[in-house]
């Protein structure tokens, strides 16, 4: 399987990076479908840099060459634990050299996810060997959370959003994520986006850079 890819940003600052922001698109998109956010926040998080690789999995029967971090036929309840331990060994290894790129460690980095992404950032923001700074998710879940208690797993700092007219992850996924977080003792701080569908809105997108920017500011608990 070939390595991950995709866009990105250097810091606006115009120095050395000192904090690394992975967005992780949702099924069917690709990288270029979130770099976006990069530039709404770059004024926020000028020493950041961003990248927004393409998921390994080229979406079957898509001519507009989507991608996909796993497999969805949502027919099998199981199906999107085994994607993303499937996919979480892929996205570690783009992590790490992303990092080394930059000559940054986990304390500098942030997983942003959106839907699928989101359900990536979290299985594979939790289970890290070390802490990274923080992890935001959009219209996504949990995948597993059964299996939370399984393997070690580091308190980090979370952000959720989600539309409230989301008819493709409905916005109790959310709380249900929030909850079993929650229970686990993190710290999360969460977002309903009224009468907002899949989607990100203004509102989301503010409050998920200002928690990025007081995440990397050292202002919010891992627990």
């Amino acid at each position: 399987m070939a390595e991950l890819d995709g866009p990105r940003l250097a810091p606006l600052s115009k120095g050395a990076a000192k904090q690394l922001v992975v967005f992780l698109h949702g099924y069917g998109a690709n990288g270029q479908d979130l770099i976006g956010l990069g530039s709404e926040w770059q004024k926020l998080l000028p020493e950041a840099a961003f990248v927004s690789p393409d998921a390994p999995e080229t979406l079957p029967m898509s001519p507009m060459g989507g991608y996909q971090w796993f497999g969805l036929t949502m027919r099998d309840p199981n199906e999107r634990w085994v994607g993303v331990n499937k996919a979480a060994p892929l996205l570690n290894e783009f992590v790490d050299k992303e990092l080394a790129r930059h000559g940054l460690d986990d304390s500098s980095l942030s997983l942003v996810g959106f839907s699928q992404g989101t359900m990536m950032a979290l299985h594979v923001g939790l289970r890290r060997p070390k802490p990274l700074r923080a992890i935001v998710g959009y219209s996504g879940m949990l995948a597993g959370p059964e299996h939370i208690d399984e393997s070690p797993i580091n308190k980090v700092p979370v952000f959720l959003a989600h539309g409230t007219a989301d008819d493709v992850i409905p916005v109790q996924a959310m709380h249900v994520t929030r909850e079993i977080l929650a229970n686990k003792d993190f710290s999360v701080e969460w977002h309903e986006s009224r009468g907002v569908g899949h989607g990100i809105d203004m509102d989301g997108l503010r409050l998920g850079g200002q928690f990025l920017r007081s995440a990397f500011d050292g202002k919010l608990n891992s627990d």
